[in-house]
């Protein structure tokens, strides 16, 4: 599917940003996603590879109902690390057009300033913080991503998550949740769970060979 196509479907200003980046076309994970309501306010659970483009998945319903006005951006990830990257890119790629924060500091804090941004990126330690000093500005939200779901499955920080998870469900009615990994085992159970459109594809931008190493020597299957 070319970028193109969902033109009219997504603002102006993130198919500009797009194409800047040199993005012209969906890929099949992509796809899928837009056929699966995407664009249409469905919480959807994306399984793709690595590299398959599941960010930017994210990128196109977090963009256009901030624009539309619809409501803020949360974007959670597992690591402080990971925040910033994500931070820095999306602030290169959409910065000139939307208020990008990122949370990722003192527990204890409600950080009311994030009251004035549109995109938030915070790891789920922070926004249960956030949750539990109950910030206002979180009713305003309307996209919650969700990177690296597979964690849900983690000793150390699954019950976060899930818990997280949980309570955004309850507190906000109309949320579009936005689930992304690249593995997991029960995909069917988890995306019922979090009533979400499953979505799921095998195409990686490099081929995924499997062999046997042994004796300074590879075999492949």
């Amino acid at each position: 599917m070319e970028l193109k196509e969902i033109k009219n479907r997504i603002p102006k200003e993130t198919f500009e940003a797009l194409e800047k980046a040199g993005i012209s076309r969906l890929t099949p994970g992509q796809e899928k996603a837009v056929k699966a309501g995407l664009l249409e306010g469905k919480s959807l659970l994306v399984c793709t590879p690595t590299a398959s483009g599941k960010t930017l998945i994210a990128e196109l319903i977090g963009t256009k109902n901030i624009v539309e006005g619809k409501g803020k951006t949360i974007y959670i990830v597992p690591l402080k690390a990971l925040a910033n990257e994500k931070y820095n890119d999306f602030k290169k790629r959409y910065g000139h057009f939307l208020r990008i924060a990122l949370s990722i500091g003192d527990l204890d804090s409600a950080d009311p300033y994030l009251a004035n941004f549109d995109f938030i990126v915070c790891t789920a330690e922070k926004l249960d913080s956030l949750i539990r000093h109950h910030s206002p500005w979180l009713n305003y939200v309307k996209t919650v991503i969700v990177d690296e779901v597979h964690l849900l499955n983690d000793a150390g920080r699954g019950p976060t998550l899930e818990i997280l998870l949980t309570i955004i469900k309850k507190l906000l009615k109309n949320v579009q949740i936005i689930a992304l990994s690249a593995t997991i085992g029960n995909p069917e159970e988890l995306a019922e769970w979090l009533e979400a459109k499953l979505v799921q594809d095998e195409w990686r931008p490099v081929k995924l060979h499997k062999g046997i190493y042994f004796d300074g020597k590879i075999e492949f299957e």
